[in-house]
């Protein structure tokens, strides 16, 4: 099985997930850049990933930290499904589905939440805080500078 992992965030759940997968695992790690743009007059958004890796006959497992609005995810996906695998799965850890902007549904996820401010667990909060924080919290909303400033978040059960 090959398991294609979607970096920064995703790292910490990854590392769990592989542990376990019962069976022989190759890892392939791909970063996103998404750069807006100002063309003809109108914004726009390109998405840019590290070169995808060959898949061609494989069983593969996308795995992400969130699923959130699903256009970056969604276009990781289809350009793996170019490269002619046998089979292509997606697991998050956490599904955001109310902010789905594009068909997308995960084949394996952790927790469905609605917050917008989630950190630790491998997310970054502000300026990249708290990825190393055991568990996943909630930074509250009003104030969060403030809360940021302060390394307040608040736990999520």
């Amino acid at each position: 099985m090959d398991v294609v992992i979607v970096l920064e965030s995703s790292i910490i759940f990854a590392a769990d997930l592989l542990r376990r997968i019962s069976q022989p695992v190759v890892c392939h790690f791909v970063r996103s850049d998404i750069r807006d743009l100002k063309q003809s007059g109108f914004d726009r958004r390109e998405v840019f990933f590290s070169q995808a890796p060959r898949l061609e006959g494989r069983d593969v497992l996308l795995v992400d930290a969130i699923l959130n609005t699903g256009i970056t995810q969604d276009f990781l996906y289809k350009r793996l499904l170019e490269t002619g695998p046998r089979s292509l799965r997606l697991a998050v850890l956490l599904d955001k589905p109310r902010d789905r902007r594009v068909d997308l549904k995960p084949d394996y996820f952790g927790f469905v939440v609605a917050s917008n401010y989630l950190a630790g667990y491998g997310l970054a909060g502000s300026r990249g805080w708290f990825r190393n924080l055991p568990y996943i919290a909630a930074r509250p909303m009003q104030g969060r500078r403030r809360a940021a400033r302060a390394g307040k978040v608040r736990q999520v059960r």
